[in-house]
């Protein structure tokens, strides 16, 4: 068994718990999803006295769930090809057999007694609910207890803190995130995840929290399971309501090379660490070498116009996130257990009006028509997923406004897309200071199925690239 002292970031070289790859054994009686789960639970029991990446585990129901799909693949009749995968769930997303508590003692023990739409999806689909993961209070900004499955002393980003470090770890092939502004690409690049934030809405949300620009999204231990689970999901429970859904066929996508990249630089260009831009620079080398063409903000107006427009993405998404949800913040104000960051989200929300927010919808379609614009340049566009690897656990990030901090890291390479609605795929593909870094690639509104192909092109063709 892996102590937790021995786990290390490999970098390029670095193997997390892959489940499609298992399936041929599955079918041929090798080995089965009871005792892939079991070996899943031995990484937990060993790993999660550290990495704290869970708050509720429902062994029961899933050695239970493990035996009928185990019985499935006996009879040659799996439900779908995430029948036996080990799940997890964050905090947010309710589950009927465990309670959901947001990250709050508001709700600690909370049991709604139902599952949202993706978690009824997952299990329609033979998939094992393994437990409810860590997350931030209300999927803000107070972080949880879990740490970086590569450094304890590390955050393993926010909001999605479990599900990125229970994957991170090799606890768990995948685990359901959700993102509002840097929640699924920050923690997955933190914990060297393979993770998706599709277009907006095209992965239904269940109850979401009443935020406007709240995605789901999948964290994974390959492009294959990534895009097996969100798949899957989008079959069995559709889309956001008024949304077209999920577009792409079941089979992963193909590598594909792009003919053209836009490269950019977003509101957290000068946030990069000099590792970290030395390690994006090689990247960026490697991309152009092998004949994709980059574009950048000074080789058209258009972008130059788009990279204007999402140059404040950090505090337009706070003004949005924090007025749509004011009036649930003073109702667990009221009861004395928000937290004083929280408290402090909510003294600001109160200082907007509907006009202020009806300036910052203007703002936001301003930003997508933007995008929209730069769509006949490029097939899509490469950043980062982050200014750096993860953070020390006490370290604040500031923004361009004084009273609003971050303690899981900075999401000024992931607020744009959130707000934009644009699919984003991030790719382990970096090592900086010995800890992971993602590449993000971000496309075009319902392109994410052909995003994908271009995001394992480039996990496949680049060397891997430390600092």
């Amino acid at each position: 068994m892996t102590q937790d002292s021995d786990f290390r970031y490999q970098g390029g070289a670095h193997v997390l718990r892959t489940f499609h790859d298992s399936r041929a054994a599955f079918a041929s009686g090798a080995d089965t999803p009871s005792a892939y789960l079991e070996r899943c639970l031995a990484t937990i029991e060993s790993r999660e006295p550290t990495v704290r990446a869970w708050v509720t585990l429902n062994t029961d129901n899933a050695l239970r769930a493990a035996r009928e799909s185990t019985e499935r693949y006996k009879a040659n009749r799996p439900l779908s090809p995430i029948d036996g995968m080990p799940i997890g769930i964050k905090d947010v997303i309710q589950t009927a057999d465990m309670p959901t508590t947001l990250g709050s003692p508001i709700y600690e023990g909370r049991h709604t007694n139902m599952d949202s739409a993706s978690v009824n999806a997952l299990r329609l689909a033979g998939a094992v609910i393994v437990g409810k993961t860590v997350t931030t209070e209300f999927a803000f900004v107070t972080p949880g207890p879990t740490t970086n499955p590569f450094d304890p002393t590390r955050t393993p980003g926010g909001s999605s803190s479990g599900s990125a470090a229970a994957v991170g770890a090799g606890m768990v092939p995948a685990a359901l995130g959700n993102q509002v502004v840097g929640s699924v690409i920050r923690p997955a690049s933190y914990c060297a995840n393979y993770a998706i934030k599709p277009t907006l809405g095209a992965l239904h949300g269940g109850e979401g929290l009443s935020l406007s620009q709240l995605h789901l999204g999948v964290h994974a231990a390959s492009f294959e399971d990534m895009w097996t689970v969100a798949y899957e999901i989008a079959q069995r429970a559709g889309a956001d309501p008024g949304y077209p859904g999920l577009f792409g066929p079941a089979q992963c996508a193909a590598p594909t090379m792009p003919s053209r990249l836009i490269l950019l630089e977003t509101e957290g260009w000068d946030e990069r660490t000099p590792g970290t831009q030395d390690a994006f620079d090689a990247a960026v080398a490697s991309v152009k070498e092998r004949g994709v063409t980059l574009l950048s903000r000074s080789d058209s107006p258009a972008i130059e116009r788009l990279e204007q427009s999402i140059a404040q993405a950090v505090a337009l998404s706070r003004v949005l996130c924090s007025y749509e949800m004011r009036w649930a913040l003073r109702s667990y104000q009221a009861t004395g257990l928000l937290s004083a960051d929280l408290g402090g989200w909510l003294d600001l929300a109160e200082q907007l009006t509907l006009d202020d927010y009806r300036e910052a919808l203007q703002q936001r379609e301003q930003m997508r028509t933007d995008l929209a614009a730069v769509a006949p340049l490029a097939d899509a566009m490469l950043t980062l997923s982050a200014s750096g690897p993860a953070p020390s656990m006490d370290a604040i990030a500031t923004t361009s406004e004084p009273a609003v901090q971050f303690k899981t890291g900075s999401p000024s390479f992931t607020a744009m897309t959130s707000a934009l609605g644009a699919p984003a795929i991030t790719v382990p593909g970096l090592s900086v200071d010995g800890m992971p870094l993602g590449l993000q690639l971000i496309g075009h509104p319902h392109s994410d199925w052909q995003l994908l192909g271009f995001a394992r092109w480039l996990r496949a063709t680049l060397a891997p690239t430390t600092a």
